[in-house]
């Protein structure tokens, strides 16, 4: 027995599993170990009983470091390095450990030392490289494993294939995996989960949803990338309404479904609905794990219900980095700048550092809030002491910050010693400063550094003709809006959306659609009436121009 098993042939289960239950070492592998603390215990007993020069026994401890949840792949990979010739069941425990890992280069760079050893690729070896290239995003390179496939005669094999399927549709190459789909003559459901999955990864949900109703038999992954497909292309309704559907079919959806329907609640700022999928999560015991309480935070927050979002953040036994970012970005776009401020100290003592989105967060906050002390100290501390460079994100909201507080000029030598190239939306913020101070001398400088980043930008055109009109040069507004007419440039239609009594309303600008448009528009003009007794005045008229500090 030993020397067939130091041959490196594989010998029949019934033999292999008579072989570790003869070894208590082995046996003890199979059965108590839990942890990798064990396993370097019994992997020092097996180097003691000479059993680390058989082949079985070494890889069954090479199976528990790369493929257990509480393995190491880093010895693992030491493992294998030290097997003179490994057989196939350790080439692909090896190739497989890496496809899953966060380094699949090296399941393909291994693959390649395979062809050059003695021990050839087996049908179980592809589906792991296929996943390798699939996280890589190289489907190009994957077609020449494909080419291998085909030359081996295994293509019609239906691991192989759906793996191919798989890769190509999740590198967006959907045409190789529609020609290899439709090559199929049997239903496999994985293929037709691959095929949903591509169509919405290049945003064809049209041609998803067709698959999906010819679907003969449908899984709960067939359901849950459904949905999740829909919320990644921006069609917030129909994840709802496939959703309703879901339940009616009594199909449980996973924990990702449930985020990204917290995170369409949020887009769409359906609180109730959000509310009740916070409910289901507790009925049906979903772990609040990091991600979870990270999604109902931000669904909260973005409902404009901060409250609700403190009170389940601070009941949360563990805090990822993810959710105090969520709870500092969702307090500052409610306005909530100071209690912003407090959690982001709290971030500072958990023990976590504050990383980019960290940042990015809290000067958020102290933008909305007007907090511009605090603005600049956040920017400092985030480049002097944590040493985090900053994204142009950063750099606009300094920007923002500094111009709605009037402080243009020092807003525009912020963007003139920017580290990285300064973007169409950091001088149109500048702009944006220049027009409510009417500051028209750096506001023409703004526009002008706008229309040579983006000619077509309509924004630079509209905030620059209200800068002058707002000044009074109305010749001058008047030639903008007529060199922009010129140039055929529109401008966007602005939509907003607003949940009433579980129903979400869509709003366009100028819109009539609505059935109730007659009392809407009422109502808006009686709060005009009220906001110019109140002493309103809106930029352009000639009462803001007695408090002018910053204008000509």
């Amino acid at each position: 027995m030993m020397t067939l098993l130091c041959s490196g042939a594989l010998p029949s289960s019934a033999s292999v599993s008579k072989f570790i239950s003869d070894n208590a070492s082995l046996s003890l592998l199979e059965h108590r170990c839990k942890t990798m603390r064990d396993l370097k215990i019994l992997h020092a007993q097996i180097i003691k009983t000479g059993l680390a020069h058989d082949i079985i026994a070494i890889s069954r401890v090479l199976s528990f470091c790369a493929t257990s949840p509480s393995g190491d792949i880093n010895y693992a990979m030491l493992l294998f390095s030290r097997i003179e010739n490994p057989n196939l069941f350790a080439w692909n425990t090896i190739i497989r450990a890496f496809s899953n890992s966060s380094a699949p280069r090296q399941a393909i760079s291994l693959f390649y030392h395979m062809l050059h050893s003695t021990t050839q690729p087996h049908r179980l070896t592809f589906p792991s490289l296929f996943k390798a290239y699939s996280q890589l995003g190289l489907s190009r390179e994957g077609t020449q494993l494909h080419g291998m496939v085909i030359k081996l005669g295994l293509e019609s094999d239906p691991f192989i294939r759906n793996s191919m399927i798989s890769m190509y549709a999740v590198c967006g190459d959907i045409m190789c995996a529609s020609h290899l789909f439709d090559e199929s003559s049997d239903f496999d459901v994985v293929a037709w989960n691959s095929m949903l999955l591509g169509f919405a990864r290049v945003g064809r949900m049209a041609e998803s949803r067709r698959l999906f109703d010819e679907m003969p038999t449908r899984s709960s992954i067939s359901w849950n990338s459904m949905i999740s497909g829909y919320v990644r292309n921006g069609l917030f309704m129909e994840a709802l309404d496939l959703f309703h559907q879901m339940q009616e079919a009594m199909i449980e959806p996973s924990v990702f479904t449930v985020v990204s329907l917290l995170g369409a609640c949020g887009r769409l700022g359906s609180l109730e609905q959000g509310r009740w999928l916070h409910a289901y999560t507790e009925k049906n015991g979903i772990e609040l794990n990091v991600i979870v309480l990270t999604a109902l935070i931000d669904m909260y927050c973005k409902c404009g219900s901060a409250d609700e979002a403190l009170r389940v953040f601070e009941a949360a036994p563990i805090k990822g980095l993810s959710s105090w970012n969520a709870i500092i970005s969702g307090l500052a776009m409610n306005g909530r700048g100071w209690e912003a401020v407090q959690q982001f100290s709290k971030l500072e003592m958990s023990g976590l550092k504050p990383d980019s989105v960290s940042f990015l967060g809290i000067l958020v906050a102290c933008n909305h809030s007007g907090m511009v002390d605090e603005g600049r100290y956040y920017f400092s501390l985030m480049t002097e002491f944590y040493k985090i460079e900053p994204t142009i994100k950063h750099y606009g909201c300094m920007v923002d910050i500094l111009g709605r507080a009037g402080f243009i000029e020092e807003a525009e030598e912020l963007i003139r010693k920017m580290a990285i190239e300064p973007d169409v939306i950091i001088w149109g913020s500048l702009l944006s400063a220049c027009r409510t101070h009417r500051n028209i001398t750096v506001g023409a400088r703004a526009a002008e550094r706008i229309i040579e980043l983006d000619s077509r930008d309509n924004c630079s055109y509209i905030l620059l003709s209200n800068a002058y009109a707002a000044k009074g040069r109305y010749e001058d507004a008047t030639q903008v809006r007529g060199l922009m007419m010129g140039k055929r440039i529109r401008t966007d239609t602005g939509c907003s959306l607003i949940e009433v009594n579980g129903m979400v309303h869509e709003f366009v600008v100028g819109g009539k659609l609505h059935l109730q448009s007659k009392e809407i528009y009422a109502l808006l003009d009686e709060l005009g009436v009220k906001l110019k007794e109140t002493g309103h005045v809106e930029y352009g008229s000639e009462a803001v121009s007695e408090s002018d500090e910053f204008g000509l």
